[in-house]
């Protein structure tokens, strides 16, 4: 392992693969979950993220949940973070994607 993590394509999804919630703040706080376990597994953990991408549909609608999901866990770390809102995700069902660099 070199000096960078990156864990990307991260969505709100279960055991499934389906969405787990209709709403963006659940399908983000899911998201942010798989993020911090797959830290876990290189010996990482959240506060070692420098920056964060959060791709949104239709982010007029979504960003203050999408965002506040992202607030409660990076509040005290408060890596770069950029919120883009993008026409679709590969599964319609999905409002959030998120990804990290530590």
């Amino acid at each position: 392992m070199g000096p960078h993590v990156i864990v990307a394509g991260t969505t709100g999804v279960g055991e499934d693969g389906k969405a787990v919630a209709e709403g963006a703040y659940e399908q983000a706080v899911r998201a942010l979950e798989i993020i911090e376990a797959a830290l876990k597994e290189v010996d990482c953990d959240l506060s070692h993220v420098v920056r964060t991408r959060m791709y949104v549909v239709d982010i007029a609608a979504h960003s203050d949940d999408v965002g506040r999901a992202h607030g409660e866990v990076f509040r005290s770390i408060r890596p770069a973070a950029t919120m883009v809102g993008v026409a679709a995700l590969i599964d319609p069902s999905l409002k959030v994607e998120i990804e990290v660099e530590a």
